[in-house]
């Protein structure tokens, strides 16, 4: 037998037995547009150590209102990796900077800075672009 149940403002059906109705725990058969957030559906993000990556550096202005912003691509880590790794080379850059789909942004022209800082940290870096 199948019901509707409301989760979380949306519906989704149920699988219930018709023999142990009350007593069974409801299985969940389809969901539409459900927010279920579970480990099986994040993506696996390889961890390597930083002497297996090669890492781009660019300087560019494209879509940035003219603001020069250096470009780090080429990580292989996960998100929680990227952010400290993030937060260590804003401090050493004095600026700001975020993450984005595996990328370092970093605001200002900080190529030359950031090869030497990534290097030091292991990682096989190139400058990329003019």
């Amino acid at each position: 037998m199948l019901a509707y149940e409301k989760v979380s403002d949306q519906f989704a059906f149920v699988h219930m037995s018709s023999k142990r109705q009350s007593s069974s725990k409801n299985r969940l058969v389809y969901r539409e547009f459900g927010t279920d957030n579970s480990p099986a559906l994040e993506k696996g993000v390889p961890d390597l150590p930083p002497q297996q990556q090669n890492l781009r550096v660019q300087a560019t202005r494209a879509g940035r209102k003219g603001k020069t912003v250096t470009v780090i691509t080429g990580f292989q880590h996960k998100p929680e990796t990227l952010t400290k790794l993030l937060k260590q080379l804003k401090a050493q850059c004095g600026s700001g900077g975020t993450v984005k789909n595996d990328t370092l942004e970093i605001q200002g022209e900080h190529k030359e800075k950031l090869v030497t800082l990534l290097s030091k940290l292991g990682y096989k870096v190139k400058i990329s672009g003019g």
